[in-house]
C-alpha cells in the first residue's frame, strides 16, 4: 500500500504497443580529401550519398564553391550539411552587401567556426573541410571538429573513410615513415595533388561502402577553380 492508500501497480506492456526512439542525426557518408600547395588547394569528395545500405544518389556532389577561391568540403548527415551550408552562404552574401567586396578564405574560415560553435549544444553532424587561397596568394586548408574547433593544415582527410585515408596523406605528402635526405622529397605540384588524391579515393572505395562512384575534385588558384572527375567503383 502506498501512504496515500493506492495499491502500486506496475507497468505492464500492453500488446500492439511499440516504443519507437527518435534520432535526429542520420549519417550519410561521404569522404573528403584536401591538400595545400605554394599557389594552389586541392580538395575532392566522393559523390555518393547512402544510408546504411541504401544508396540515395551517386550523383551528389558534397562540394560547395563559396568564393571564386574559397571551397567548403562537407559530408555527414545531409539535413544538417544542407542546412549548415545554406547559412554560410546567406552569410557571404550579406557581408558583399555591406563591404562590397568578397570574404577573403581566412575570414570564411572564422565564420565557419563561429557558426558551428553557436549550435555546440546541438551540433551539426558534419565533417567539414575548407580549402581555398589565402591573402597572400598561398593554398590553405582548415578542417573542424563538430563543434567548431578549427586547425589549419596543409593536408586533411575527413568523413567515413578519414582514417583510411590520412595516412596516405602523411606517407605521399607529409612524407613521414620515408628515409629522405634533405632536399629528396619531390615537389608538390598541382598534378601530384591531383594524383594523390585520387589514389587515396581509389584505395578507399576498396574497403569503405560509404565511399564510391565518382570523386569530384576541385583545384583552386588565383585564377578560379578547375573542377575534374575520377569515376570509381560502382557497387
Amino acid at each position: 500500500m502506498s501512504r496515500l492508500g493506492f495499491e502500486q501497480f506496475p507497468d505492464y506492456q500492453v500488446p500492439g504497443v511499440k516504443h519507437a526512439d527518435f534520432s535526429p542525426y542520420e549519417s550519410n557518408g561521404g569522404s573528403i580529401v584536401a591538400i595545400a600547395g605554394e599557389d594552389f588547394a586541392v580538395i575532392a569528395a566522393d559523390t555518393r550519398l547512402s544510408s546504411g545500405y541504401n544508396i540515395h544518389s551517386r550523383t551528389q556532389s558534397k562540394l560547395f564553391k563559396l568564393s571564386p577561391q574559397t571551397v567548403l568540403g562537407s559530408t555527414g548527415c545531409w539535413a544538417d550539411t544542407l542546412s549548415l551550408t545554406g547559412s554560410m552562404k546567406v552569410r557571404m552574401q550579406s557581408y558583399e552587401h555591406t563591404h562590397l567586396r568578397t570574404m577573403t578564405t581566412e575570414a570564411v574560415a572564422q565564420m565557419l567556426s563561429i557558426a558551428m560553435y553557436n549550435r555546440r549544444f546541438f551540433p551539426y553532424y558534419v565533417s567539414n573541410i575548407l580549402a581555398g587561397i589565402d591573402n597572400d596568394g598561398r593554398g590553405c586548408v582548415y578542417s573542424y571538429d563538430p563543434i567548431g574547433h578549427c586547425e589549419k593544415a596543409t593536408y586533411r582527410a575527413g568523413g567515413t573513410a578519414g582514417t583510411l585515408l590520412q595516412p596516405v596523406l602523411d606517407n605521399q605528402i607529409g612524407h613521414k615513415n620515408m628515409n629522405l635526405a634533405a632536399g629528396e622529397a619531390p615537389k608538390l605540384t598541382k598534378e601530384r595533388a591531383v594524383s594523390v588524391a585520387s589514389d587515396t579515393f581509389i584505395s578507399a572505395a576498396e574497403r569503405d561502402i560509404y565511399t564510391g562512384d565518382s570523386v569530384l575534385i576541385n583545384i583552386i588558384t588565383k585564377d578560379g577553380i578547375e573542377v575534374k572527375e575520377l569515376i570509381l567503383r560502382q557497387d
